[in-house]
């Protein structure tokens, strides 16, 4: 089982002050990378009035300075708002200071008023997530080369190259994955990885082995739900209800989890939002099996880090260390 810390630095009014919670998040961060955490997922999203984090390279950078071993995944980068010679640039450099860290999650971005803001085309993102990662492999061979008629150099060279993982929720974004990328994001929704697997294993590639099942979006661990439930609530809707307006803008409805008719109710019935005890966490490592990814998301929409750092001590003495026991057995096993 994969853990995973994920971070999206939104701070809404109601919530804890930006500076406070990226001061967190360095040091919850460090924490999970002590503890054996497997990566650390970075949103990234631009004219955002909560402020959601539009810079995962830089963040990053911070990351692997305050920590050895957990993987530094934004997920994603929106490709269209980068020159594509400048990321391979900094990407390479923040592969070399992490240390092989990297792994580089792409995307195309969906919202028009980004791409107003970038002078970009929203019609023309995924040929432009498939013109950067060309660039991108290209350029991480450390030789000259042409693009556009410009020669160019990208150095340092990173070695290795990261890793390119693309994002999307659809067919036609896995079969895409599976072509010009090292791996997929997880869908939400199980049924896209197998036409994933199949393309990649049509066209040669290794194969990635079944779906790993997808914990909760948000996980919170609790001695008394019910009182964390309360005051939890305006940090989910927040965010639900700000995704719902975004992807309104570009689809012309809600899309995602509880996109629409979002309440109290339909987030505490459903499974992409759960607050649960340390048994009832336990749990659910039983129902997502070995081949499954947990996240943890201890900041979302500006909660209190002094309440996120009960939740995570909490996490760490009655939760952390029976994923460690199944760890350990299954590596022993033959």
């Amino acid at each position: 089982m994969q853990l995973v810390l994920t971070y999206d630095m939104r701070a809404p009014e109601f919530g804890a002050p930006a500076s406070e919670l990226y001061a967190a998040m360095l040091d919850q961060v460090q924490w999970a990378d002590e503890l054996g955490f497997d990566a650390v997922g970075l949103g990234e999203h631009h004219a955002a009035e909560d402020g959601y984090n539009p810079s995962p390279l830089t963040v990053g950078a911070a990351i692997a300075a305050r920590t050895k071993q957990i993987k530094i995944r934004p997920s994603v980068l929106l490709a269209p708002f980068y020159d594509p010679i400048k990321l391979a640039e900094d990407a390479a450099v923040l592969q070399i200071l992490s240390r092989g860290r990297l792994e580089l999650g792409v995307g195309g971005g969906y919202r028009p008023a980004e791409f107003e803001m970038y002078g970009r085309e929203l019609d023309d993102r995924w040929r432009t997530v498939g013109e950067t990662v060309k660039v991108l492999r290209e350029a991480w061979r450390g030789k000259p080369f042409e693009r556009d008629g410009r020669r160019c150099h990208v150095t340092p060279i990173p070695d290795p190259s990261p890793p390119i993982i693309l994002g999307g929720s659809t067919k036609k974004a896995a079969q895409r994955a599976a072509r010009i990328a090292d791996g997929w994001l997880p869908p939400l929704d199980p049924r896209l990885w197998q036409p994933y697997r199949d393309e990649r294993i049509a066209i040669g590639k290794p194969d990635p082995g079944p779906y790993p099942a997808q914990g909760p979006i948000f996980l919170w661990v609790s001695e008394n739900p019910e009182r964390e439930w309360r005051w939890l609530m305006p940090h989910i809707l927040h965010q639900l209800r700000s995704y719902a307006s975004w992807t309104a803008e570009s689809f012309g409805k809600p899309a995602g989890p509880y996109a629409a008719g979002v309440t109290e109710k339909t987030v505490r019935e459903g499974k992409a939002y759960a607050v649960a005890t340390p048994a009832g966490t336990i749990a659910l490592l039983d129902e997502l099996g070995s081949n499954a990814v947990l996240y943890l998301s201890p900041l979302l929409a500006g909660i209190a880090p002094s309440r996120s750092q009960d939740m995570l001590s909490l996490f760490q003495q009655a939760v952390l260390p029976e994923i460690l026991r199944r760890r350990e057995n299954r590596d022993r096993s033959p």
